[in-house]
């Protein structure tokens, strides 16, 4: 049974991918759609349950009123079959409502509706362009994701669970009241009127109070994260006190605005208190009067008292309800202001996978500043015919990551076009042309995963038989079998750590390395591949490399120019510009810059800074 309501909606169906609304209601709308039955179910047994509720008390004033009209000796006899249907209705009906509104609300929706809003949120952040998460904490994106999924179900769950839920229970005591005496559903109409104008006040502050309160609650886990996430800087630079001095500014912020936050729902019980006064004083005062003058029974009275208690107690947890749902909309704005984000590196509609032949990569007229009127790739045009080796050098800011970064398409070039094979990189689909190119950084990172998993990202249909191959060829495979983890797992079973971080630089990059082989696609993209090496594992990565290389259009950033001197071409850059291009030998016969450099290089290393 429990299953069959939890399988009634399918979070990770396919949805329209685009952008989500930044409005509150059009995001709601758009997570809502998949929920529409369901909603409508969820709110008819609402309804059931509250008119059952109410009926009850209702029936509990017919009750004293049968008594009183009674003699004890012929009150089984004359009323015990209504009273036998009225017990089996408790026993058995009434539960049967209840259960099932719970299994609509919460087995039907609430985890589904999570999960949808957190999938939803998580597939679109991970269509973003790196540039988006260099540009904020990857801990603030988590955590708006995570509470994201939390708010919107809560919204909804809140309020058929208790606002639709007390509505009807409202609405049907009025309706009693109204049928024992019009007189005496008047006060309590005035008072849900008063009541509702001071819960529309309140809530508004606390929808204002609670953004500010999420917002500074992400920016107290984006710091913390920042700083666990670079634990090793930390403790190497000797900077644990200024990192404390960090998170608690944020959470010095955080305190003012969570008491804020509480000031507010003090406020809020003072006026509470005096409304629900009204209400008893009300409701029972007219009651009284109205017995007192023979115009309702001693059981309606009875009746009208229950009802007026019950909602006396009902109406703080209404009001925290509504509180708590104002509280939840200002997580959920807050939450959109990094989902409800546009892509800024987008596949073309219909956009063709990228039909890789020879590797031919040409520049044409490629220009991109990064938005400002100067810096990174000026006008550069180049072509590299395939399999062809290219060493790509040239000081700190000569554009040599933009080069690299436009042709993995991390960003969409401001001027010209980048084609391979003839076909523009914009027109294809960005996984189908990173698929066809493989690149190892300087700073290779690790997924928190083990080693196999690691490898097997750059193929993971390889075999294991192919996996080793490919470590063995990384220089890897000898330290990958003395490793383990703190949960007893060895070899290519042991986990990393976050980033790779429980292996060395040299071991991380020779994984890296791995991987890039086993991927074996056709452009290959050298990013000072070896930089984290020692000459030894170096030398022998060095000749790894250039078997790899064979029949691949290699681009290899280097500064260490001995790594790159063997290739078939080097292209020098000097801001944003090709300034000379040629093999080793023409460049050096030419006695430019990439000469200069050769000659005044120390210990193998191009002066960055002369």
């Amino acid at each position: 049974m429990f299953r069959f309501f939890e399988n009634l909606v399918d979070p990770f169906a396919p949805f329209d991918e685009q952008t989500p609304p930044e409005s509150l209601w059009a995001y709601l709308r758009s997570q809502y759609g998949p929920f529409k039955k369901l909603m409508i179910w969820m709110a008819l047994t609402g309804v059931l349950v509250a008119m059952v509720e109410t009926g009850l008390i209702f029936y509990s004033g017919r009750v004293i009123d049968l008594m009183n009209a009674s003699e004890a000796q012929t009150f089984w006899s004359a009323h015990g079959f209504e009273l036998l249907f009225a017990a089996l209705f408790i026993l058995f009906l009434r539960p049967i409502a209840i259960a099932l509104n719970k299994l609509f609300l919460e087995q039907a929706f609430a985890g589904n509706m999570q999960t949808q809003v957190m999938w939803r949120a998580h597939k679109h952040l991970l269509g973003q362009s790196s540039s988006f998460f260099q540009n904020d904490f990857a801990g603030r994106l988590a955590n708006r994701v995570m509470q994201l999924r939390v708010a919107v179900e809560d919204v909804t769950y809140m309020f058929f669970e208790g606002i639709w839920y007390a509505l009807t229970y409202v609405i049907s005591a009025i309706l009693i009241l109204s049928q024992m005496d019009v007189r005496l559903g008047l006060p309590l109409a005035l008072w849900v009127v008063v009541y509702i104008a001071y819960v529309r006040v309140i809530s508004r502050q606390v929808a204002v109070a609670g953004e500010k309160l999420s917002d500074s609650r992400s920016l107290v886990t984006g710091r913390i994260v920042d700083s666990y996430s670079n634990i090793e800087s930390v403790k190497l630079f000797a900077h644990g006190g200024s990192e404390e001095n960090y998170a608690r500014r944020a959470m010095r912020r955080f305190r003012l605005r969570f008491f804020q936050f509480v000031r507010l729902m003090t406020k809020m019980s003072f006026g509470l208190n005096f409304l629900n006064g009204l209400l008893i004083v009300g409701v029972l005062g007219m009651a009284v009067w109205l017995w007192s003058i023979g115009e309702i029974s001693v059981g309606e009275v009875a009746a009208a008292s229950a009802l007026t208690i019950r909602l006396n107690g009902m109406s703080g947890w209404i009001m925290w309800l509504a509180i708590r749902i104002f509280e939840q909309v200002g997580v959920i704005r807050e939450g959109l202001r990094s989902v409800a984000v546009a892509h800024d590196v987008t596949d073309s509609p219909a956009a063709p996978a990228l039909a890789i032949g020879k590797g031919e990569i040409e520049f044409r007229d490629v220009s991109h500043h990064y938005g400002r009127d100067s810096g990174g790739l000026d006008h550069v045009s180049l072509t590299i015919p395939p399999a062809q080796k290219v060493g790509l050098i040239g000081r700190s800011g000569a554009g040599k990551s933009s080069l690299v970064n436009l042709l993995l398409r991390f960003r969409d070039v401001e001027q010209g076009e980048i084609l391979i094979d003839g076909q523009n990189v914009a027109h294809v689909t960005q996984d189908s042309l990173r698929g066809a190119i493989g690149m190892v950084t300087q700073d290779s990172s690790l997924l928190h995963r083990s080693v196999r998993d690691n490898i097997l990202y750059g193929r993971p249909d390889a075999t294991e038989d192919q996996m080793i191959v490919a470590a063995k060829r990384a220089e890897a495979h000898e330290f990958i079998l003395d490793l383990s983890d703190p949960h007893g797992r060895t070899g290519y079973d042991a986990q990393v750590g976050e980033r790779g971080v429980k292996l060395s630089g040299g071991q991380r990059q020779r994984i890296a390395i791995a991987r890039v082989i086993l991927k074996n696609a056709p452009v290959l993209v050298l990013d000072e591949a070896t930089s984290a090496l020692d000459s030894e594992v170096e030398a022998a990565i060095q000749q790894t490399l250039y078997g790899v290389m064979e029949g691949k259009t290699v681009i290899a950033i280097a500064h260490r120019l001995s790594t790159i001197a063997q290739m078939d071409r080097i292209i020098v850059l000097d801001q944003g510009r090709v300034v000379e291009d040629g093999p080793h030998e023409a460049l050096l016969a030419k006695n430019g810059i990439y000469a200069g450099l050769w000659h005044r290089q120390s210990g193998g290393f191009l002066g960055l800074d002369t």
